[in-house]
């Protein structure tokens, strides 16, 4: 991977040409998302709004830029012997498509609540899980032992440079498509998106504003913006199960401190008005982790006046019944 800026005294992770070269990769096996625009929601956050629509990727969210870029850039005798991965669903359905596109097999640490919809679905796609429970065991330290005992390779969820490169095609389409930006807005979790979105901004359109949104309940990157260090949380209870990571990764962290201008918080009642909306008036079904950045909106939490809004939409994994509870609620 290139190193094309450098963050104080440590080296950048991923440069621009990476991202091209993951867009490269990615040419004809993940989908061109739209980017869609609503004047009633312009209205209400009194700015224009760009809403890259990552619910229409393959696999249901932006996971699979970054995994696909990954697997398939793995040697040969890597592939033979198969992938490892640890998520609540999102990434785990990434890993496993792309491991089925590349010829091999995927195994998934997947937290033992996640969504029925997401493990249905990544099960469907021919992987085998294994569950852990997200509140009392290591996430780390489980997969990388599973790594190790079964010879798998692992694919971080966005502590890989291949993963942060590939999330960040979401941004360059995003500026192809919607033109430049004043400010863009973007989900976080470990920082994978949002690291590979913020390297895109820097290189394309360095007077944009780069803005983090996460849930309350897992705050973790907000607090470490404010105190200048990677800061560790317990991982709270939220709908957003998306984003439940206790701390910023060790190569996202560092373009996050130097390239994002800020983290804002959601509560869950915010992203369940913006799931509402985004439904009622999009006719869209996005995901809890998806709408927080239109939440925050909604919410005033972001500073956008009158200017150019980019606002990542990163995935639509949740099934009618659960859905279909939160908006009863």
């Amino acid at each position: 991977m290139s190193v094309a800026i450098r963050m104080g005294d440590v080296p950048a992770a991923i440069g621009i040409g990476d991202v091209r070269r993951a867009a490269a990769r990615l040419d004809g096996v993940a989908h061109r998302t739209p980017v869609l625009t609503s004047h009633t929601l312009d209205g209400r956050v009194g700015a224009q709004l760009f809403l890259k629509s990552e619910t229409f990727q393959r696999g249901g969210a932006f996971k699979f830029r970054g995994a696909y870029n990954a697997v398939s850039s793995l040697a040969v005798d890597a592939l033979e012997r198969g992938v490892c991965a640890v998520s609540s669903g999102n990434h785990a359905q990434a890993v496993t498509l792309a491991a089925r596109l590349c010829g091999t097999r995927a195994v998934i640490l997947m937290p033992a609540d996640a969504p029925a919809l997401k493990r249905a679905a990544t099960e469907a796609y021919g992987a085998e899980v294994v569950e852990f429970d997200r509140y009392a065991d290591d996430r780390e330290q489980l997969v990388r032992a599973l790594a190790a005992d079964r010879g798998l390779a692992l694919v971080h969820p966005f502590d890989d440079p291949f993963v942060m490169a590939g999330q960040g095609t979401v941004a360059l389409e995003l500026t192809e498509q919607a033109g430049p930006l004043d400010v863009l807005v973007v989900p976080v979790g470990g920082g994978g998106l949002v690291s590979g979105c913020a390297t895109v901004c820097a290189a394309l359109m360095p007077g944009a504003r780069v803005v983090g949104v996460e849930p309350v309940a897992s705050d973790d990157v907000a607090r470490s913006l404010a105190s200048g260090r990677r800061e560790q949380v317990t991982v709270g209870r939220t709908i957003a199960d998306g984003q439940q990571t206790a701390s910023p990764g060790e190569l996202t962290w560092p373009i996050i401190r130097a390239l994002v201008d800020e983290v804002v918080t959601v509560t869950d009642a915010q992203i369940v008005d913006a799931m509402r909306f985004l439904f009622e008036r999009l006719k869209l079904v996005v995901e809890p982790s998806g709408a927080c950045g239109v939440a925050a909106l909604l919410a005033g939490a972001v500073r956008c006046d009158g200017l150019r809004v980019g606002v990542v939409l990163s995935g639509g994994n949740i099934g009618a019944d659960a859905f279909a509870a939160l908006m009863a609620g």
